[in-house]
């Protein structure tokens, strides 16, 4: 009963999205700024914090780009980059696009693959040889011109509840249409604490699952200990972006941040946003 009070009330908060007057107004943040790569961190496996090796991640004609130029052979070298803060409720947006080859080396798996972590751990608590961060990714293919589908799910140390049901395989296809070629595709996540995570693509709903908690395999090269506690509930963690192989570009990072409608625990609770009688969040500052 109360999970489905929690996902009815997020609905009910989320039904304001397409208003238009001034209190109603989305208050998207740009965690990405368009000029330079300040407020991110980045961890590539095998190097220390904020090594970016062969300058994998740069910012070119405004765009966020992951890219493999000056590499020889990938040697599974993932890497992330990380917005320096923590979330727990909110939307996040990304609008991306696969360009060009794969690094050389990159797994068959990895063409046209990137993703979306969230409830992340910090990137400072990766180990220096750790391969992905225990966290919840939204996996991001591009299409090969057969059924493909995208804002699927992976779980890196992590495990979901489906349907009632604990589930521990490693990645969970959306119900998403194939993207082929280069097009831009606009991915969102709407992630609300411990409860509900769900995906969009092109503003479809494709995905959504309960739960988020640690536990499971596919991390390797971790060393913190807090990423192993099998069966703790993720209520908050870091948002990052991947490198896996294959160049990819992100136009747009932003973020709708939700704490202050839907966690009573959190500072700014009624107060930075405004909780309407009929219980409905708008998003305007208080005058």
């Amino acid at each position: 009963m109360k999970l489905q009070l929690t996902i009815l009330f997020s609905l009910m908060c989320l039904m304001v999205f397409g208003q238009k007057n001034n209190a109603d107004k989305q208050e998207w943040k740009q965690l990405f700024n368009g000029k330079n790569l300040d407020g991110w961190d980045i961890k590539i496996r095998g190097y220390e914090l904020n090594d970016n090796y062969n300058n994998t991640f740069r910012v070119e004609d405004g765009k966020m780009l992951v890219r493999y130029d000056k590499y020889d052979d990938f040697a599974q070298k993932y890497g992330h980059i990380f917005y320096k803060g923590d979330f727990s409720y909110y939307r996040v947006a990304v609008e991306y696009r696969f360009v060009g080859e794969q690094a050389p080396k990159g797994e068959g798996w990895a063409w046209r693959n990137s993703g979306v972590m969230v409830h992340g751990q910090p990137a400072a608590t990766m180990g220096k040889d750790q391969d992905f961060p225990a966290s919840i990714e939204v996996q991001l293919l591009g299409g090969n011109d057969k059924t493909r589908t995208t804002c699927n799910l992976c779980t890196p140390g992590t495990n979901v509840v489906i349907d009632g049901k604990l589930v521990t395989q490693h990645c969970v296809n959306s119900k998403s249409k194939t993207y082929n070629g280069d097009q831009w595709v606009r991915a969102e996540v709407l992630v609300l604490g411990d409860s509900l995570i769900q995906h969009f693509a092109n503003g479809e709903m494709v995905l959504e699952y309960n739960k988020p908690q640690l536990g499971g395999g596919n991390l390797g090269g971790a060393t913190d200990p807090e990423v192993k506690i099998a069966g703790k509930l993720l209520d908050h963690g870091s948002i990052s972006l991947q490198s896996e192989s294959h160049p990819v570009e992100f136009r747009k990072v932003e973020i709708l941040d939700l704490k202050g409608c839907m966690d009573p625990k959190a500072t700014n609770y009624k107060s930075y946003y405004v909780k309407a009688d009929n219980g409905k969040c708008t998003y305007g500052r208080k005058k």
